[in-house]
């Protein structure tokens, strides 16, 4: 049965289990970096059990309006006993004030990561003496029913939690299993086609916590689940494993069958210059592997591709070199275009490295080094720059770069003497 959302009334999900949340068709992004082309859904629930109501998660703080209507229709605020937050983002948060001050026997409940998040988002006054911690295996009692908490960090913020209601199997998941769709039907099988909306959530929101995305599943699968109740987009009912199934193959790994350690070498080059410098780079990593184990090295051209295209094989890879010539004081826009689309991926302990040509100043190589140290990565090893075209000088230092690379993988590295003068 299609049951859409009206300005004013809850909608039935489970016996006892009404969505409260609110509507949002217009937005165009969210977040800034976010395309929101059919809007989204501020998701908020109310589970009533025989000795109390709890609301789990509120709605952004322009849309409290039509979520207290939808309260009110199903519950007066004195049977309120429980409010949990699975993620404070304020887009879940904005309505909680109002909320707690309407709900004056209500006690709240999130993780204890959210301990230090309160405080940037919150008066203390509004908080203190309602609130509660509770991690994975805690219970909220409403009589003959009972809510269990699954702690689920960095989905995508480090408070995350998600809801467990066994006595019906209703999964409230809040940013995990979501998406930015809007439409009033509400549940999955009543609305359009939400894919591209669904695996776009997840590339542009989850895939930066991958791990964490397979931590969490491993705790959700097991479940007896019939409903997952996200906090935005549709409302999971008809098949919900198969949207979890869909999160275990896109948290996978992209490339399969590299058992060995592998190294991405990206270039783009104005005359020639930078490509053989990259040529010198492969050669050396290439001689590291023959002399000490293994290391697959693969060399990218950054001008015959789309930076999008390359994301995956950088997920995967154990370290990153870059080259670029210098042009007009920095390094060229392919360069930032790949490395500004590296947001979405996971880089924390990768190796990078750059080199490149120059004519007059050379601000390319450490440039891109600052930007990969600010994306987590290890660089331990000093770039290499060459004035305008190479010389044997040059491209032996390449050869040593790509070499070096190699055997820091290999857990090799040669030892570096270094001169206290130059620090």
């Amino acid at each position: 049965m299609t049951v859409a959302a009206t300005p004013d009334g809850a909608v039935p999900v489970a016996p006892r289990v009404h969505w409260i949340g609110a509507l949002d068709p217009d937005l165009r992004r969210f977040d800034i970096i976010l395309r929101t082309a059919n809007g989204t859904t501020y998701n908020a629930y109310a589970v009533r059990g025989s000795h109390g109501v709890a609301i789990i998660d509120t709605v952004k703080i322009g849309f409290s309006e039509t979520f207290f209507r939808r309260l009110e229709s199903i519950a007066d605020y004195d049977e309120i006993s429980t409010i949990v937050l699975n993620h404070l983002e304020p887009d879940h948060s904005g309505a909680l004030p109002e909320l707690l001050r309407r709900a004056r026997r209500a006690t709240l409940l999130v993780s204890p990561q959210a301990r230090l998040m309160l405080k940037g988002l919150f008066d203390p006054a509004d908080l203190a003496g309602r609130i509660a911690f509770v991690g994975s295996g805690d219970r909220a009692d409403l009589g003959d029913r009972q809510l269990e908490f699954l702690n689920t960090p960095y989905l995508h913020w480090p408070d995350t939690q998600c809801t467990w209601l066994a006595a019906e199997g209703v999964l409230f998941s809040a940013d995990f299993l979501g998406c930015h769709y809007c439409d009033s039907r509400l549940f999955n099988d009543a609305v359009g086609d939400f894919r591209f909306s669904f695996d776009y959530y997840y590339g542009h929101i989850m895939r930066p916590f991958r791990t964490c995305v397979r931590e969490a599943l491993d705790l959700i699968e097991p479940l007896p689940l019939r409903i997952i109740a996200p906090a935005h987009g549709p409302i999971l009912r008809r098949d919900p494993r198969e949207y979890v199934a869909r999160y275990r193959a896109l948290a996978a790994p992209a490339v399969h069958g590299v058992a060995t350690r592998t190294l991405l070498v990206f270039y783009i080059s104005a005359y020639g210059a930078t490509r053989r410098m990259a040529e010198a780079v492969v050669a050396g990593a290439e001689s590291a592997s023959t002399a000490a184990g293994e290391v697959r090295v693969s060399l990218y051209d950054l001008e015959g591709g789309d930076a999008g295209t390359f994301v995956d094989l950088i997920e995967e890879a154990d370290a990153l070199v870059f080259g670029s010539p210098t042009i007009n004081g920095d390094a060229v826009k392919p360069v930032w275009d790949l490395l500004s689309s590296l947001t979405v991926v996971d880089l924390k302990g990768k190796l990078g490295a750059a080199f490149g040509s120059y004519g007059w100043s050379g601000e390319a190589v450490p440039m891109i080094e600052d930007r990969l140290r600010r994306l987590k990565l290890r660089v331990p090893l000093p770039g290499v720059r060459a004035r305008l075209a190479p010389t044997g000088e040059d491209f032996a230092a390449c050869h040593d770069l790509g070499r070096e690379v190699a055997l820091h993988l290999l857990g090799r590295p040669t030892p570096r003497t270094v001169d206290l003068a130059q620090l």
